[in-house]
């Protein structure tokens, strides 16, 4: 785990995490937010989509881009403020997710940043966005 003050950020910063999407995390996501969507859970009827199966919830894949955030850059005490997302290809059971964060811009007076997000699998984006983030400065930190 990592923390970033907002003094310390630098423009073109980026950090990842790497996380397989297991059948598992599918259902406790279900569970968790209420979304029992079929195309999510149930593999006959996700056939019949133009998916041709089952497929991870696209806030899943957010909810990566929030662990970035929140665990790494710029870390514990980064606040969100607002999220975009485009969701560009659907994730599958097994799939391999990379999620980068990279810093865009910085304002020093008002203590935010703007971090580039997306998730890919192999190598193909699957979501992306813009992140707008509260960050500590190193006098809240003391």
């Amino acid at each position: 785990m990592t923390s970033y003050c907002i003094e310390e950020l630098m423009i073109g910063q980026e950090a990842f995490i790497e996380k397989p999407v297991m059948e598992s995390d599918i259902e406790i996501f279900a569970e968790l937010t209420g979304d029992h969507n079929p195309v999510h859970l149930d593999e006959t009827y996700a056939a019949g989509t133009f998916f041709k199966g089952r497929i991870a919830h696209g806030m899943l894949s957010a909810g990566f881009i929030s662990a970035v955030i929140g665990m790494k850059l710029p870390g514990p005490g980064a606040i969100y403020m607002s999220q975009t997302l485009r969701f560009l290809a659907p994730v599958r059971i097994g799939d391999q997710v990379k999620t980068v964060v990279k810093v865009e811009t910085i304002d020093l007076a008002k203590k935010r940043s703007q971090l580039q997000c997306w998730c890919e699998v192999a190598g193909k984006r699957v979501v992306e966005g813009e992140a707008l983030v509260y960050v500590p400065s190193r006098s809240a930190r003391n």
